[in-house]
């Protein structure tokens, strides 16, 4: 009895130092105020718990990009998602007082998630929409990587063994996926890939399936084609990654 008891107690401190490898995450939640002349603007994002240098990366970076997205009035000096959000309501407001009948309410909202994390890497995903005014709106999602061990943020060339290497792999799988020929140009297609040579899109991360590449709108390709998504698989990419475990 005793020897089972010690067997479960061990098994259950490793199952516990397993888990305690995974970060713990609180919802923030920003919005503005509410009125007919306001913008409409609502961020739910993760915010890392705790007092440790990673903690303090990560939300840092999910700040500086919040701010980014939101950022419209030079002017303001937005060091936080509060005052990113005044600066998105000024530049509304400015333009109010020039055309008084603007009736085309400003919008915009941020919704982030954790869509991979192990006990190296981190990926947080944010899925962003602005609106203000034309003929439509604007929609697109950023990943930011994180590397735990080194509480540091991942550029993309950060994930591979050899990016050049895998933009080689990409190309081919992006080209199968789009129906584009190997013996013609990247664009005979229709896409608008600059130079005609493809490369990576500014937007990968990684999800429990697999490494997401995300071209925005624009960015190879028109509005109304939307944006380009190439999912691979693990089992497809595993020799091109930085090792994702410990």
């Amino acid at each position: 009895m005793k020897y089972t008891l010690s067997i479960l107690l061990v098994t259950l401190i490793f199952i516990g130092c397993k888990e305690d490898k995974n970060l713990i995450f609180e919802t923030s939640s920003f919005d503005n105020e509410r009125c007919s002349n306001c913008a409409t603007v609502t961020i739910s994002v993760p915010k890392a718990m705790g007092n440790k240098k990673l903690d303090e990366v990560i939300n840092n970076a999910l700040r500086e990009e919040v701010i980014f997205i939101l950022k419209y009035d030079d002017e303001v000096n937005a060091n936080s998602i509060d005052s990113a959000i005044q600066s998105f309501q000024n530049e509304y407001s400015k333009l109010r007082e020039k055309f008084p009948e603007e009736s085309t309410l400003w919008e915009a909202s941020i919704n982030g998630a954790v869509t991979y994390e192990n006990d190296r890497i981190l990926t947080i995903q944010l899925d962003y929409y602005l609106f203000t005014g034309g003929a439509h709106g604007y929609g697109s999602t950023r990943f930011l990587n994180f590397d735990k061990t080194k509480a540091t943020e991942l550029g993309n060339e950060e994930l591979f063994k050899d990016i050049v290497d895998f933009q080689g792999f990409a190309e081919a799988k992006f080209r199968e996926q789009e129906n584009i020929p190997t013996s013609q140009a990247i664009n005979s297609t229709g896409f608008m890939f600059e130079g005609d040579e493809f490369y990576l899109p500014e937007n990968i991360g990684f999800t429990n399936d697999g490494l997401q590449l995300f071209y925005e709108q624009y960015e190879v390709a028109s509005y109304a084609d939307g944006p380009i998504i190439l999912n691979l698989p693990f089992e497809e990419i595993q020799r091109y990654l930085i090792p994702l475990s410990l």
